[in-house]
């Protein structure tokens, strides 16, 4: 990857949509050529989807909680159980005190205690620790550069 393809990362980034008539401008391209470079950053899986930003409040999702999960065994073969919950956003398995770190969108409180009783339905779950986020003041993208 060379710096034409962090540079058209970083484009797709701030506007997934952009033509690649304007990307291969901005980067000193054709279009084709720009076209080609994208399929195979997608090819490679350096880009992985193309997704849209959605206000989480629009559809009902404002209670934004990062939750840690401690566990009585190993979790990383939990994956689908935490997949299966539509309320977690992300999963990780981490090092540290807890075993899985979970970041969580709901439209309430209580929904939120609900996710944490069905986190305990888990199998190896033995506790959990909500933090709740009162005011996100930014999120980025990976920095391509």
């Amino acid at each position: 990857m060379d710096e034409i393809d962090r540079r058209l990362i970083a484009l797709l980034q701030q506007d997934a949509t952009r033509p690649y008539a304007a990307l291969g401008r901005e980067v000193g391209l054709s279009a084709g050529a720009a076209h080609e470079r994208v399929r195979k950053l997608r090819e490679q899986r350096v880009i992985r989807s193309t997704t849209v930003d959605v206000d989480p409040e629009a559809l009902d999702r404002g209670v934004l909680a990062f939750v840690l999960v401690d566990s009585t065994a190993w979790m990383g073969d939990r994956a689908e159980d935490f997949a299966a919950v539509p309320e977690i956003q992300e999963a990780h398995v981490i090092a540290g005190s807890a075993a899985v770190l979970v970041k969580v969108r709901t439209a309430t409180t209580e929904r939120l205690q609900d996710v944490l009783r069905r986190l305990y339905a888990i199998d190896g779950v033995s506790g959990t620790q909500a933090t709740v986020v009162l005011e996100t003041f930014f999120e980025r993208p990976l920095d391509a550069g």
